[in-house]
């Protein structure tokens, strides 16, 4: 078993879906920058990149709760371990998917522009400077690390049609994320 703040088995690859009641818990930042930190990073990219338009990850998604995420973006690929945003600019309302709920897109309202900071696999400081597409899926997967999912952010009519979709799709019934559902 794995140690606070330590990767552990991060050569889990299935994502977890909407309604799994750990994409509501806020996550742990690293402190041991070892080689799990490094396989989930792997794990992270692997997961991400197979299929198209998937643009981002976040360690919870794949069932470890630590302050991880990956990235890919018009030819922008990363990760940033512990990340924090600085959103500036304008918010800019834009259609959102998530790979927790496949296939379905709604409106969500962001920052246009952030400034990332965080850790790399090693422990070394980065900074992401981001906008647009890049800056939206920085602020979606920092949110996955924060127990926050974008239905959060969207307007109560989007809500409702977002779990309705969601419930029909996964055959699950579940109103909210966090309801019960069948064994997987």
């Amino acid at each position: 078993m794995a140690r606070r703040g330590q990767a552990g088995g991060a050569a889990r690859h299935r994502i977890r879906l909407f309604d799994d009641p750990a994409l509501r818990v806020p996550s742990e930042p690293v402190v041991t920058f070892d080689r799990s930190v490094r396989e989930l990073v792997k794990s992270l990219h692997q997961v991400m990149r197979a299929g198209p338009g998937r643009a981002g990850l976040a360690a919870p998604q794949l069932g470890v709760p630590l302050r991880v995420i990956a990235f890919d973006v018009d030819g922008r690929s990363g990760h940033l371990v512990n990340p924090r945003l600085e959103p500036s600019g304008r918010r800019v309302a834009a259609d959102e998917a998530c790979l927790s709920a496949p296939g379905l897109w709604f409106p969500v309202e962001r920052s246009f522009a952030v400034v990332a900071r965080g850790r790399d696999m090693y422990g070394r400081p980065q900074t992401v400077r981001a906008i647009g597409m890049l800056a939206r899926v920085l602020q979606h997967e920092v949110d996955h690390l924060d127990g926050v999912l974008f239905t959060d952010h969207l307007a109560p009519q989007d809500r409702e049609r977002f779990f309705a979709a969601f419930a029909e799709l996964s055959g699950s019934g579940a109103a909210e994320p966090g309801a019960a559902t069948p064994e997987r």
